[in-house]
């Protein structure tokens, strides 16, 4: 196996301390919030409290400024144990981030310690129930009126949005396009903001996923993220650490799933020896397990990227690609050693394997990526 360097000792002592809370706040607990949809507020709290959560927030905000490796140790840990319940990827990789790079002194000072400390829990409002990937096409409209921007539209699909206290929502200020799409931070206190109900999905199941609306909300021009009709551009210096972080969780979930699998294997028994024993299982497995082998080596080469600041949009989408594709694969041929069991929901390759399918959707589709990287290629090939 090859050896990882990414890390110095002080992230694997956090490590640590993230797989000790895991395993007290969340695992005797997550099978009822599983049934819930969601998971309580004081959750939140305790992973504030145990410095789990925005790791990368400078001190003067309440975080402990550290390097992005402590916020992948935390994507890592819970990727690794399974447990797909509190948002803390969302809340920390996307909505902190957005703030702390973009938003104004006021709205880091309001904002930013109420999220490293759980108080305020972040979403992210972009996905729309006729715009998807196509962010351009998004129909929540934001109306100048004196002073304020008032608020209509609903978005769909938005994770932590039964609890979310702030928003991260992109709206039309202006006309067609790219350059019409404006950021503000919505404070989900306000008169106007409504939530819909707790979708069921087909995996995923202990994380809340909402619709929400907004019908007339009123809010101040101060709550823009950015400038007016500038909204686009900052989503897309940021879409490439949403894929890097996607890739990451899909990296930390086939090796860990490649793990138990081989441990079943090597103890149930079928015609006089282990499932192990025989040819056709080892052959899957070294074969997953090379895929995954490359897959974890590409992605900690891109983390070293993103923390030079060298990580473009085409090495994050074939990130995003190929690890979403190995992520399916693994958790679907891992899933078939296991037999009739694989399909009880008790057992976690049954709940790996309908996890698993939204990571093709979320974050982009794959087809998404792939136009992304062709394109990339055939624009350099008519540059020549």
């Amino acid at each position: 196996m090859i050896t990882r360097t990414l890390f110095c000792e002080e992230h694997e002592v956090f490590r640590e301390t993230v797989r000790k809370f895991i395993e007290r706040e969340i695992k005797p607990y997550h099978l009822q919030w599983e049934q819930d949809h969601i998971v309580p507020r004081e959750l939140w709290l305790k992973a504030g409290a145990a410095g789990m959560l925005c790791c990368t927030i400078p001190e003067e905000y309440g975080g402990a400024g550290a390097d992005y490796l402590f916020d992948v140790v935390v994507f890592e840990e819970m990727a690794k144990s399974g447990f797909t319940g509190p948002g803390f990827m969302i809340h920390c990789d996307l909505v902190a981030t957005y703030i702390k790079s973009f938003g104004s002194e006021e709205q880091k000072r309001k904002w930013l310690p109420k999220m490293v400390s759980g108080e305020a829990i972040g979403s992210l409002g972009m996905t729309e129930p006729h715009a998807g990937s196509d962010l351009k096409a998004i129909r929540t409209r934001a109306v100048r009126d004196g002073d304020d921007y008032v608020i209509n539209g609903q978005k769909v699909f938005i994770s932590n949005g039964q609890l979310c206290d702030v928003i991260v929502l992109a709206t039309k200020t202006g006309g067609e396009g790219a350059k019409g799409v404006t950021l503000f931070l919505v404070d989900t206190s306000l008169p106007g903001f409504h939530r819909g109900k707790n979708l069921e999905k087909l995996g995923m199941k202990g994380q809340d996923t909402s619709e929400l609306f907004f019908d007339d909300l009123r809010v101040p021009a101060s709550a823009m993220l950015g400038n007016e009709g500038q909204g686009f551009a900052l989503m897309m210096t940021k879409l490439s650490q949403e894929r890097l972080a996607q890739a990451i969780r899909s990296a930390a979930v086939a090796e860990e799933v490649i793990a138990y699998t081989v441990d079943y294997t090597s103890q149930r028994k079928a015609f006089g020896q282990t499932i192990g024993d025989f040819q056709n299982t080892q052959f899957k497995i070294a074969e997953l397990q090379t895929e995954a082998v490359i897959g974890r080596v590409f992605t900690d080469r891109c983390i070293e990227l993103f923390m030079n600041g060298q990580l473009d949009a085409v090495d994050a989408a074939m990130a995003k690609l190929w690890l979403s594709e190995l992520h399916c694969k693994v958790v679907d041929q891992c899933l078939q050693f296991f037999g009739g069991w694989g399909y009880m929901w008790e057992y976690p390759i049954s709940r790996a394997y309908a996890d698993a399918r939204v990571v093709k959707i979320a974050g982009g589709s794959v087809e998404i990526m792939k136009k992304i990287i062709g394109g990339s290629l055939y624009k350099k090939a008519r540059e020549r």
